[in-house]
């Protein structure tokens, strides 16, 4: 019997159930804010968490826990460089789920899965003033200088010589007289 054993099985076997969340956990850290079904959002929120309670240690053995778990290097020093720090003051609770509406074809309930702490976007630099359309055209002329054109040689234009028509051979040598086509057998 399978008491006090719960756990989200999001009716997958268990090697496609850890890739899920495998997968939902590394978006997260990419992306920090993702948008999934409530199931798969509770179902990888204690590995999420579990990853940022080990970036916040910033051992050796925990980045070696991390790498287990998320497999790949980058986002295992993204996770202990910027995402660890972020919460460093925070005992728990690093992500939230905010719900949305319901999927329209299989009426799943929509959350958003994001960190709580978010880092913030940097603002774009305006783009530069446009200038006039005669100033582009100054500023071109200055660049470029003016080169002088030399004489070119006459060219001679050869004539081509008129194009006589082949005479059109015959299919198979003439043997294509001797088979019916299908038009004449009508």
């Amino acid at each position: 019997m399978r008491h006090k054993k719960a756990r989200w099985q999001l009716n997958r076997f268990t090697s496609w159930r850890k890739s899920t969340l495998t997968a939902l956990a590394k978006n997260l850290l990419i992306q920090q804010s993702i948008k999934t079904t409530l199931h798969r959002a509770r179902a990888a929120k204690p590995l999420i968490e579990k990853i940022i309670s080990l970036a916040k240690l910033n051992t050796v053995a925990a980045k070696r826990e991390a790498f287990r778990i998320l497999q790949d290097h980058k986002l295992v020093s993204l996770a202990f460089n910027e995402i660890g720090p972020r919460f460093a003051k925070i005992q728990g609770g690093y992500t939230r789920i905010i719900n949305l509406n319901k999927r329209r074809g299989d009426d799943a309930r929509l959350v958003i899965l994001e960190l709580t702490e978010i880092k913030k976007k940097e603002a774009k630099k305006p783009k530069k003033e446009i200038k006039p359309e005669e100033e582009k055209k100054a500023e071109i002329a200055k660049e470029k200088p003016i080169e002088e054109k030399k004489p070119e040689a006459p060219v001679a234009v050869k004539e081509k010589p008129p194009i006589t028509k082949k005479p059109t051979k015959k299919f198979l040598g003439g043997l294509r007289s001797i088979f019916k086509k299908e038009r004449d057998s009508l």
